[in-house]
């Protein structure tokens, strides 16, 4: 009976692991605005010991938290195993902002503390709390490996650390015994077993791919068709821009917020969803900031990666990464707000029906027989990253401080300088805007043009409704 437990990492959650460097590191991280409430210390502070003591009491729903990578001898293969040495002093943050500290400069704290990488002989998270803030406020920042966690997932774990009610309790947490590590010996032959299992586990899956496909001729043809299409991505680049080149080590941000019912209101009109609407608003803004830039949108072919979550009801509880994406391109010729979110939305009906996200899948897939470079299959491809994901509808609460509100910052990946990620909770969306300083060093004009572009578009929605239109379902779903 073995003596000793690992996990392999996916190929995906690899990915991320293998495309992090020093200007590019693959973390994510939340940002949690709270009013102090009953977590307010008599000197203005707030009461971290409690933070720290509710976040010990959690980790053995989320076991991710207290483990760390290795990496098998000679290869680029990675597992997690348990971490001896866990301290949770080491990932649980506190600092101060001078009070009174403003938005301003806690978003420019959130940009220094995404700029550095993670400690890899460690679990890849910390949490920072961060007091100070003016009208007694206080914000945390959640900074996790992408190889850990998606969007998705990342609301999952959100559900053991706040409560629905304001409630101030904190219970008690089995003890931690972590399992023994295996050792290089035994990683080097458990790879060696499973490369020389691949063949029957392709034969396999290619039988229950058969066993449960109705019409294949039908899904063959549609997957080939959409490999076809990905590849034409990479033969025809997408077009060069500002945001576009060397990605630096230096990281600006910024947020906005918007009434989630404005959101709603148009895709009611517009027989949309609300992944139509954010893109069709950052085609607007992208347009303007193209002509700032002394660009001719008409002359641009402009595409985002939009992930798309492809997460099973099977997989909800599991941590790991579990998306897709769609390459969509922006109509950015169309001056008029309508016309582009028409255009979108006809882009991600039709996305959809091709299943581009499941051909995406496929590739991954292939990974595990063929070395494929998929970074360099997609650099070029896209030119910026938007990512939508549903939030928490209701108020939540941190041992009876009230969330007011929660942003997100997407990593950059190689060549784009730009990710936005839209973040719905309590009514709102929040807009988290990651980009790098030397590509987007105007990086607020920008946030300012959304916020304009989502204001004619509404305008132009509300007086132009679709008649007897019904609100359409979510084109896929969003989210990574």
């Amino acid at each position: 009976m073995q003596n000793y437990w690992y996990e392999w990492l996916s190929i995906q959650d690899n990915d991320f692991l293998l495309w992090e460097t020093p200007a590019l590191p693959m973390h994510g991280s939340g940002i949690s605005i709270f009013s102090a409430g009953e977590l307010a210390t008599e000197d203005g502070g707030v009461d971290f010991a409690s933070i720290k003591r509710l976040m010990g009491s959690i980790l053995h729903h989320v076991p991710r938290y207290r483990q760390k990578i290795i990496w098998v001898p000679g290869e680029d293969r990675s597992v997690w195993v348990d971490d001896p040495q866990f301290h949770l002093d080491y990932h649980m943050r506190h600092i101060a902002l001078p009070r009174p500290g403003t938005d301003a400069q806690l978003k420019r704290l959130a940009a220094d503390i995404m700029e550095r990488p993670l400690d890899r002989s460690r679990p890849l998270w910390e949490t920072w709390v961060i007091e100070g803030l003016e009208d007694g406020r206080f914000a945390m920042i959640a900074k996790t490996h992408h190889c850990m966690i998606d969007g998705a997932s990342g609301m999952s774990v959100m559900e053991h650390i706040y409560d629905i009610t304001p409630r101030n309790e904190i219970r008690e947490a089995p003890r931690f015994v972590p399992r023994p590590m295996p050792s290089e010996s035994v990683l080097r032959r458990d790879s060696l077993r499973h490369r020389i299992g691949l063949p029957g586990r392709a034969l396999r899956d290619l039988r229950e791919f058969v066993s449960n496909t109705e019409d294949l001729g039908r899904e063959l043809s549609g997957r080939a068709h959409t490999v076809r299409e990905l590849a034409k991505l990479k033969l025809f680049p997408a077009s060069d821009t500002p945001i576009n080149g060397p990605i630096g080590p230096h990281r600006i941000f910024d947020w906005l917020e918007l009434p989630l019912e404005d959101l709603k209101a148009v895709r009611r009109a517009r027989n949309c969803s609300i992944n139509d609407v954010v893109l069709a608003t950052v085609t607007g803004a992208v347009r303007e900031l193209m002509m700032v830039r002394q660009l001719q949108p008409e002359k641009l072919d402009f595409r985002v990666s939009a992930p798309v979550n492809v997460r099973s009801a099977a997989d909800s509880e599991r941590l790991g990464n579990h998306v897709s994406s769609w390459i969509v391109r922006l109509p950015l010729e169309q001056s008029d707000p309508l016309e582009q979110l028409r255009i979108i939305n006809e882009t991600t009906r039709e996305l959809k029906e091709s299943k581009q996200s499941a051909g995406v899948e496929m590739v991954k897939t292939l990974q595990e027989w063929v070395p494929i470079d998929v970074q360099g299959m997609s650099t070029g491809t896209q030119n910026m990253l938007v990512t939508n994901v549903p939030g928490p509808p209701m108020p939540l609460y941190l041992l009876g401080a009230e969330m007011e509100s929660l942003f997100a910052q997407a990593p950059l990946i190689e060549n784009i300088g730009l990710a936005v990620a839209a973040l719905s909770y309590n009514g709102k969306v929040g807009w988290g805007f990651n980009a790098d300083y030397d590509r987007l060093p105007d990086l607020s004009s920008f946030v300012k043009e959304i916020a304009l572009s989502f204001e004619r578009l509404s305008k132009a929605a509300e007086s132009c409704p679709e008649r007897d239109a019904e609100p359409a379902p979510s084109a896929g779903r969003p989210g990574a």
